[in-house]
């Protein structure tokens, strides 16, 4: 089964680098600079510098390259994923998205937008590009809703450092992997303005509540959110300057700037939820609170007043 990564990110790049010693990988990058000089230099210093790119990794350009291969690993922003495969033909193929996030047109996840593969399926928990890049020892779920089509990719896709449990709660795994995002760019926000672990620790919580409550309106099984692609991640992003989302959050709550061009999916994740909150009537404070702090609307301060503020209740 022949296999290419469609990205040239950090991630992308490091999945890649994780799968070449047990099979040839196509990895493609959109820019065809990019892709000449990693070709050339057999690194990706763009995006993952000091790692050396194995042999048997073929970088490409050429999209349709890429999309010839059996199992296709999308590593690139959510919010470009459907433009990327629009009018492409996936048929015949086994789509995996490794992208984390909520589209903010539709409400909808990855899997949704990759629907018209022969399977589609989602990767996703704690993982760092860097930690799998220098091959240290990592686990992540495979959703997928064939059960046949899951084993295959978990055979195909597992290596000795990279370990894949898989399941059929595609749903799960997938608001696990985007409101995560959501809540560490809260929680980065919370210790950007020295307002202290214990602070950071009440929000990870509270809004492991939110996206417990998301999971369910939207019918997926509350033992997926416990695992690796739900509180695994939360734990591990809302607690390491390695997440861009919590970097962003460090930057607002410490008043100093950010990166315009780093992709920060809890961003458009956190606008996406206010459409799923009114549809289906839920709570969301702190889901709420974080896009209006993203947009400029309330500082963090205001943000902390607003939060504190609510009416005592029951947990």
């Amino acid at each position: 089964m022949s296999v290419a990564v469609v990205g040239a990110g950090a991630f992308g790049t490091a999945l890649a680098v994780a799968l070449a010693p047990h099979q040839a990988v196509t990895l493609w990058a959109r820019d065809a600079g990019h892709a000449s000089d990693m070709q050339a230099n057999r690194r990706n210093d763009r995006r993952l510098p000091g790692v050396d790119l194995p042999d048997n990794i073929t970088i490409s350009s050429k999209l349709e390259t890429a999309l010839a291969c059996d199992t296709l690993l999308f590593a690139v922003p959510m919010q470009s994923l459907r433009h990327l495969i629009e009018h492409r033909d996936l048929s015949h193929r086994n789509a995996v998205a490794c992208c984390k996030g909520i589209e903010v047109a539709t409400g909808l996840g990855p899997s949704a937008i990759l629907s018209s593969a022969r399977n589609a399926a989602v990767l996703s928990g704690p993982s760092f590009a860097v930690d799998i890049a220098r091959g240290l020892p990592t686990a992540l779920t495979l959703a997928c809703e064939n059960p046949e089509a899951a084993r295959a990719l978990q055979d195909v896709l597992a290596t000795s450092m990279l370990r894949l449990y898989r399941t059929t709660d595609v749903t799960g795994v997938e608001l696990g992997g985007a409101l995560k995002n959501v809540m560490a760019i809260g929680c980065g926000a919370v210790m950007g303005a020295g307002l202290g672990d214990s602070a950071r620790a009440a929000l990870l919580t509270r809004g492991f509540a939110e996206m417990q409550r998301v999971a369910m309106a939207l019918g997926a099984q509350s033992e997926t959110l416990m695992g690796l692609s739900g509180l695994g991640d939360l734990t591990l992003t809302c607690t390491s300057d390695k997440s861009r989302n919590y970097r962003l959050g460090l930057a607002l709550g410490a008043g100093t700037e950010f990166d315009a061009a780093t992709t920060v999916e809890g961003a458009a994740t956190a606008r996406a939820l206010r459409q799923v909150a009114t549809k289906h009537a839920l709570d969301l404070p702190i889901c709420d609170t974080v896009a209006d702090l993203v947009d400029g609307v309330v500082d963090v301060p205001g943000a902390m007043i607003r939060l504190m503020a609510r009416p005592l209740k029951e947990e």
